[in-house]
């Protein structure tokens, strides 16, 4: 039986992790069943919706970019079967977009990869009342720049030439930035 290290965790400790990273989400499911949570993997959106669907768990940490869609379809299913669910989003690319999108359809927060197990398992069980502490290591200008594009990208339901419109931007200006990594 895992230790009680979390005392706020509550009765049902069912913890739902969406990852298409193998690896990672068995090392994170291992990290998190030693902190008291009784975790499930899936590696997909589809074994995500169909957990969520089956038995809703109480908490959940999902990557929104998976191999077979987006992890949001999995944050609006755990919402619809459990509206009490505590989700987190994992965003390997740091998209403060899409994790703005998340947290308006119901994730609880969200947090860039790699994120460690301490992590996780403060942003599922923060109270929301705490501010949470600034960041070590703030975004350069051009991260920013690059995280206000990607945000009006997907204000604009991606597409290209309203973005480009509505940035005063030549379009296929935008389109290299957008084909482009993130910057540091």
């Amino acid at each position: 039986m895992a230790e009680d290290t979390h005392p706020e965790l509550g009765a049902d400790r069912t913890l739902l992790l969406v990852d298409d990273d193998e690896s990672f989400v068995k090392r994170l499911a291992k990290a998190m069943e030693k902190r008291g949570f009784i975790p499930k993997t899936a590696e997909s959106v589809a074994e995500g919706q169909a957990i969520a669907k089956s038995r809703p768990p109480a908490y959940a940490v999902v990557d929104l970019r998976l191999e077979d869609g987006n992890g949001l379809d999995v944050v609006e299913t755990l919402r619809e079967r459990r509206p009490d669910c505590r989700i987190v989003v994992l965003t390997g690319y740091g998209a403060i977009a899409t994790a703005v999108a998340a947290v308006k359809i119901g994730a609880t927060d969200y947090l860039s990869k790699p994120a460690d197990a301490n992590e996780v398992t403060n942003a599922l069980l923060a109270n929301g009342e705490a501010l949470p502490e600034p960041p070590e290591n703030p975004m350069s200008a051009d991260r920013v720049r690059w995280e206000h594009i990607q945000r009006v990208y997907e204000m604009c339901d991606r597409n290209v030439s309203e973005t480009a419109r509505r940035l005063n931007m030549h379009r296929r200006t935008l389109q290299r930035i957008l084909a482009k990594r993130s910057p540091k």
